[in-house]
């Protein structure tokens, strides 16, 4: 329970709290629908103005809180204020784009629960429109303001409208039906399975959200929903009046013929600060896309995997990180994220791309030319790069014992963390509070081992010099091996060397058993934190943060941190 409480504690008092403000928006504002200065809207409307009125309170918070994950120069700012005063703390933005789609599912339940409790309120107008039967109070109210309109309380003036024309010529109506739209566009090319076939068609729909607030600040401009003036309740008491409808407006009566207004529009009070930071965001990011950036080397691995070595005046980076990179040749709008794969103390920074979209082999082709023929530098595309954002992996360095955890490509964060320990511990010869990392790379085919193999076998050499080979355990998983790896692999066992990767620790073949690996960890290490670092999928992470639970003890707790970009 303890160790459940140092991973999620923070994360669900975080959810809790955003989810209670959720619900007192929603309760307050439905109880303020219920007072008097609404009681002749209700007579029209009953209890669907509440259902109307209550999410749309909320959708102004959330609304208010929608860009604040996705602004990455704030977040990265505020994770390097924060670590320093707590860990925890700062983990917790790195969940940012996790808290993004809470609050966009939040968003479009309160968007749906909105548009049928108003579909009911227009159905209401109009009913109230065609009984037209003066007796009742419903048609009475639907009256009012018929001379000069300036006092209406049903926003359908006749029985002969028509609720869709109402609808698609009022800025109510124009402004709904638009947020509506770009937020079905916008949710459903987020799914996975389009972002990560079509990343295009993601990246391009969710800039709809343009739209969205743009209609979502003007929404309120119409005030169709109108309730009694504080002067009007002064003449008309509804208690007292309402049973006298008849008597409205005559001459020795109390009851005057009721006024009506709709709210002043508040939705800007919530997302104009909101909008405010994200467009700042926007300039620094087009500051910085305007910034220098040399290509350096290009370095065309096995298994797709496209490397750039580049260099940016006052670049600074640390383990971990990682840049949003655009290539203008390519498209001028967007902008994709990779992590660093260089360490600190090199001069110089790169990423591991592999090619698996549109977008990358596009890239590949504007780098590498002419395979046949070796690209000259002046021909390498423009480059522009937004970054380097903190990640979990920044924290790494902050344990004793480290378990890093990478799944195919998802290894580049590690290849940072493992260069600099061989600048530290070997080169520099610094003291590193890391005294072991356990290291597991798992990858689905001997192709995706290639690239990342000589820089294993440079760090297993220089510790075997440095007599250092306790520091770093290292197991390479090959999770999709056939019949004839598995009679290689039966040929070469006793070789020195792995005949896949050239290094001595032999690779082995599945998928890790992870409950022997932290009932191993935790035998060797009592009395300590021991940081797990994955980037990798989600049923993975699923799996080491349930080992993460069962396995910590009172003398030894195992924490986790997962990339999340």
């Amino acid at each position: 329970m303890g160790n459940f409480a140092a991973n999620e504690g923070l994360s669900i008092f975080v959810i809790l709290v955003w989810l209670g403000i959720n619900a007192f928006l929603f309760v307050h504002f439905y109880m303020a629908f219920l007072t008097e200065r609404w009681f002749y809207t209700r007579v029209l409307l009953g209890q669907a103005l509440s259902w109307a009125r209550a999410p749309a309170a909320a959708l102004n918070f959330n609304c208010m809180l929608i860009l604040l994950p996705v602004c990455r120069n704030l977040l990265s700012f505020l994770r390097g204020s924060i670590q320093y005063c707590s860990r925890t703390a700062a983990r917790q933005l790195d969940r940012n784009l996790t808290f993004h789609k809470l609050v966009a599912y939040m968003i479009a339940f309160h968007t749906a629960v909105h548009i049928v409790a108003h579909l009911f309120n227009f159905e209401f107008f109009m009913d109230a429109q065609l009984n037209r039967n003066s007796s009742l109070l419903p048609f009475i109210l639907s009256e009012i303001g018929t001379g000069d309109n300036a006092s209406f309380l049903n926003p359908i003036r006749s029985n002969e409208t028509n609720p869709t024309i109402v609808m698609f010529t009022t800025i109510a109506g124009l402004t709904g039906v638009a947020i509506t739209l770009a937020l079905i566009l916008i949710i459903t090319s987020s799914m996975e399975v389009i972002r990560r076939s079509y990343f295009e068609v993601f990246w391009y729909t969710h800039h709809l959200f343009v739209i969205f607030f743009i209609g979502l600040v003007f929404h309120g401009y119409g005030r169709i929903v109108r309730g009694q003036t504080a002067a009007s309740l002064k003449t008309n008491k509804p208690d007292f009046c309402a049973s006298r409808f008849e008597e409205w407006g005559n001459n020795g009566t109390n009851c005057a013929v009721p006024e009506f207004a709709g709210n002043p529009p508040g939705t800007w009070k919530w997302v104009v600060g909101p909008m405010i930071l994200y467009v700042c965001e926007r300039f620094v990011r087009l500051y910085r896309s305007h910034q220098k950036v040399v290509i350096t080397k290009v370095v065309m691995h096995p298994s797709k995997t496209l490397e750039l070595q580049m260099k940016k005046k006052g670049f600074h980076m640390e383990v971990g990180q990682y840049v949003f990179i655009q290539c203008p040749s390519v498209s001028r709008l967007e902008w994709h994220p990779f992590t660093l794969t260089s360490a600190p103390e090199e001069d110089y920074f790169s990423a591991h791309i592999r090619i698996v979209g549109d977008w990358t082999q596009a890239l590949y082709e504007a780098c590498v030319g002419d395979p046949t023929q070796p690209q000259e530098a002046w021909k390498l595309p423009k480059i522009a790069i937004d970054g380097p954002f903190g990640t979990a992996s920044e924290d790494v360095f902050g344990y004793e014992v480290v378990m890093l955890v990478g799944a195919g490509i998802g290894v580049t964060p590690f290849a940072s963390i493992l260069k600099s320990v061989w600048y530290k511990r070997i080169q520099n010869n610094q003291d590193v509070f890391t005294k072991k990392i356990y290291f597991y790379w798992l990858c689905p085919e001997t192709q995706a081992f290639e690239w990342f193999a000589d820089l294993l076998q440079s760090l297993e050499n220089q510790m075997a010099e440095k007599e250092m080979t306790d520091f770093l355990s290292y197991n390479i998983y090959l999770t999709r091996w056939k019949d004839t790896e598995a009679a290689h692999f039966r040929v070469h066992h006793e070789a020195e060397n792995d005949p896949i990767t050239g290094l001595k620790q032999k690779t082995l073949y599945g998928k890790p058993n992870w409950d022997n690996e932290f009932t191993n960890i935790a035998t060797k290490h009592p009395r300590s934190k021991v940081g797990v670092f994955l980037c990798g999928p989600p049923q993975l992470g699923k799996s080491l943060e349930k080992q993460c639970l069962s396995h910590s003890e009172a003398d030894v707790k195992f924490i986790f941190n997962k990339e999340n970009f």
